[in-house]
């Protein structure tokens, strides 16, 4: 029987291979520094938070929100009974009544000008001067031929007076008296024409004086002395523009036509004030003058003229300014501030304070309003007193707290007072 042959273990290469985590690994404070600190800012974050939005919130303002279960803060104002003025606005553009292009009437030249630009003239008002010796020649060539027919006409008659006699003492016929009668004619109507020479060399003479046609402010001269002119240069010497008195053309739509028409039939004097750009500064006041005799279809708007002293001349030619037409005057409406109306899905309306410290809606009607104030038609009476400040916390219902006005400073200024802004027409 075989003897089974002993074993010899097979020498293994060493394995380099990472060994595998032993569960009882050695302790590394590193990882749990790291995630204690993560956990501390995740708990501060949320502590942080919950406290910002659980926190009671404190009014951020005099009118800003309220506290839970708080009373609203407000500033209450009163309906007043007033006047107010019913206007229409309109945007205008300044208009001169009159400009005249001064032009020559003949051809020359210019020897003398005797006006400086932007000064103000007069009609008749000496501007410029032609050379005029070319128009005092044709004058005196045309009195000349005056003369000469004149003394003609003379010697025809006389000479016909004489063949009259001849005639009647039978020394002459018939026929010789005739021509000479019509020669006498002949002269007459050549002594006509040398009369109408005579006026016309005057008259062109006297257009060597070029005067200004109206009275107005004078633009910017086209022309220096020296310079040949004809009358048909299209520039002329110079712009002549009325601006005492001016006007102002100005449209509105003419849904607002019978409101102007009835006031005028009514004998009224429309009173009309032109304001600046800005609305800041009242530049004149004036009359409405006239209105267009058609609407433009186009726009659906009709234009009017209204006609201002402009004494300070405030107001220049094509300038735009905004107009307030005053059609009408309500002696006692009911009056508050426009900054009080809220307009909703149904309408307009306000916070109406009642005795027991809480607002409810009150839905009003709107009239024309003038600055900042606002009539009201429907809704409220003189004496209710409605929210004009702290209403966007409020509803129907809620309870306010009133806040007083602060007392005015004895030592400040008064304020400047500016006119009232104007209205519109009354719905």
């Amino acid at each position: 029987m075989m003897q089974p042959e002993s074993y010899v273990p097979r020498m293994s290469s060493p394995d380099t291979s990472v060994p595998a985590a032993h569960p009882h690994a050695p302790f590394r404070p590193g990882v749990w520094i790291v995630g204690i600190l993560l956990l501390g800012i995740a708990t501060g974050g949320y502590w942080y938070w919950n406290r910002g939005t659980t926190a009671p919130r404190e009014g951020r303002g005099r009118f800003g929100p309220a506290g839970i279960n708080q009373a609203v803060p407000v500033r209450i104002v009163p309906v007043r009974q007033e006047p107010i003025e019913v206007q229409i606005f309109a945007l205008g553009t300044v208009t001169p009544l009159q400009t005249v292009t001064v032009r020559s009437r003949i051809d020359g030249e210019l020897v003398r000008v005797l006006f400086t630009e932007g000064q103000h003239v007069a009609a008749g008002q000496l501007l410029a001067e032609i050379d005029p010796r070319p128009a005092q020649a044709a004058l005196t060539q045309a009195e000349g031929s005056l003369v000469e027919n004149q003394a003609r006409l003379r010697n025809a008659q006389s000479d016909l007076e004489r063949f009259q006699k001849l005639l009647s003492e039978g020394l002459i016929t018939k026929q010789q008296v005739t021509t000479q009668e019509a020669l006498v004619d002949q002269y007459r109507g050549a002594l006509q024409a040398n009369e109408a020479q005579v006026s016309n060399a005057k008259v062109q003479l006297g257009y060597t004086r070029i005067l200004a046609p109206i009275g107005g402010r004078l633009g910017l001269r086209q022309v220096d002395s020296g310079n040949l002119i004809r009358s048909g240069d299209a520039n002329g010497l110079v712009v002549i523009t009325m601006m005492r008195p001016i006007s102002v053309l100005f449209t509105v739509p003419e849904t607002d036509l019978p409101t102007v028409l009835e006031a005028s039939r009514r004998g009224r004097r429309l009173r009309v004030q032109a304001w600046d750009r800005a609305e800041t500064h009242q530049l004149a006041e004036g009359e409405l003058r006239t209105v267009d005799n058609q609407i433009d279809t186009t726009t659906g708007t009709i234009k009017l003229r209204a006609e201002f002293a402009n004494e300070d001349e405030e107001l220049f030619p094509n300038q735009f300014v905004n107009i307030r037409l005053r059609v009408d005057s309500l002696p006692n409406a009911a009056v508050i501030p426009s900054a009080a109306v809220q307009r909703g899905s149904f309408g307009t309306f306000v916070y109406l304070l009642k005795d027991d410290k809480s607002v409810t809606i009150r839905r009003v009607g709107l009239g024309p309003t003038q600055g900042s104030r606002i009539a009201i038609t429907t809704g409220l009476k003189p004496g209710d007193r409605v929210v004009l400040e702290g209403t966007d916390q409020l509803k129907e219902g809620a309870k306010v707290d009133v806040i007083p006005d602060a007392p005015a400073d004895a030592s400040a200024p008064a304020p400047e007072h500016r006119p009232t802004t104007g209205g519109v027409r009354a719905r």
